[in-house]
């Protein structure tokens, strides 16, 4: 008689606990996702600005250009994740891979906050295969479908040992200010 009233308590919690919605958002399905893209910066609602760079002077020499966003929305908005370049050069895209150190994780930023990143590249040679001659940076931002084009002149990008992959990447997010 002892063990069955100890084995009725013990299964009414394995009962209850099982019963707990698993999807840790509250139980209301997929509003949490729709919540999320809502609130992701907008292409449209950040004012971007492009440098000013430390351009790198000569072949071999490593350059960066920051990009700084300011949120310009009615509301704040959620970066959930990396930021996206594509160098773009003639008929051709490539997307630059994050920095070593870079880790995706989730910014908010208030009305009229700003955040930024870095594009880190080493300067080509100017004519020949071993470089990639970018007329033009792509970014993107994470949960965001529209893009920022900006005219890239910093000279051509080396290429890795590969000889296809542009020896370039991107950080993640910053703080700047509060």
């Amino acid at each position: 008689m002892r063990a069955t009233s100890l084995a009725v308590p013990a299964l009414a919690a394995a009962l209850l606990l099982t019963a707990c919605d698993s999807d840790g958002g509250g139980g209301n399905g997929g509003g949490s996702q729709d919540a999320k893209a809502r609130s992701a910066c907008q292409v449209g609602e950040v004012a971007l600005q492009v440098g000013p760079a430390n351009a790198a002077p000569a072949a071999g020499d490593t350059g960066n250009v920051p990009v700084t966003l300011t949120n310009r929305g009615d509301s704040a908005c959620t970066l959930d994740g990396l930021p996206g370049v594509d160098l773009r050069a003639g008929d051709s895209s490539t997307a630059l891979k994050p920095d070593e150190g870079a880790v995706p994780r989730k910014t908010a930023l208030a009305k009229g906050a700003t955040t930024s990143f870095t594009l880190t590249y080493v300067r080509g040679e100017e004519a020949g295969g071993k470089s990639l001659a970018a007329e033009t940076a792509v970014i993107r931002l994470p949960g965001s479908a529209e893009t920022h084009d900006f005219r890239w002149s910093y000279g051509a990008v080396a290429l890795k040992s590969d000889g296809k992959t542009p020896d370039a990447s991107v950080s993640g997010f910053q703080r700047s200010g509060d």
